[in-house]
């Protein structure tokens, strides 16, 4: 059996950025690297998520950075970093689906969990790996069939773990919607996952 390192509390873990945030306000760059190591792969799999490409999303979390470097210094509370560099983030990868959506006109856009499956357990049944496998295979097919508003909300709730509060703030809309969004996601999600089984 394989013991899972244990999660940080996430009151600790916003206490540890806020102290970060306000550390590399002051000018130690030592924190703004520790805040990047932090956070850039939690970026990186959003924008990747979003774009469906490795090189798309590695450019859209530099820019995120860039931004974040230029605008930390007018963060007013420390303790909003999190919601505040996935607004961030937020509005570079829509800036950027909306330029290729002008440029190319309706395009496609994949995703594919680029981390792959968690190994398989020894002595495991290779008939149940064989399920996983295609589940997973149909869970990210549905997820990249699922329009763009539909797909961020579920990406930032269930994968990047953000409350409605902070989901509604990264977007810019009410909590209520984010929860409508939310709903309507899961449903299309369902419908998409029993379509696929079904066919």
């Amino acid at each position: 059996m394989t013991l899972m390192p244990a999660r940080r509390a996430p009151v600790r873990e916003a206490l540890e950025d806020e102290w970060l945030v306000v550390r590399a306000q002051l000018g130690e760059r030592e924190a703004f690297d520790a805040l990047v190591r932090r956070w850039h792969p939690p970026l990186w799999q959003y924008a990747r998520r979003l774009t469906g490409r490795d090189e798309a999303a590695a450019d859209a979390v530099q820019d995120v950075w860039m931004r974040v470097l230029r605008g930390l210094g007018r963060l007013r509370e420390a303790a909003r970093f999190r919601p505040w560099l996935f607004g961030i983030a937020r509005r570079v990868l829509m800036d950027r689906l909306r330029e290729k959506y002008r440029d190319a006109g309706v395009v496609a856009i994949e995703t594919v969990d680029e981390g792959g499956l968690p190994p398989a357990d020894e002595g495991s049944d290779p008939a149940e790996d064989l399920d996983r496998v295609e589940l997973t295979g149909r869970l990210h097919d549905a997820l990249a069939a699922l329009p763009v508003v539909e797909r961020e909300v579920i990406v930032l709730f269930y994968l990047r773990e953000l409350p409605v509060g902070e989901l509604a703030e990264v977007i810019g809309v009410p909590p209520g919607t984010v929860k409508s969004r939310l709903f309507r996601a899961r449903r299309e999600l369902r419908r998409l996952m029993e379509g696929a089984v079904s066919s």
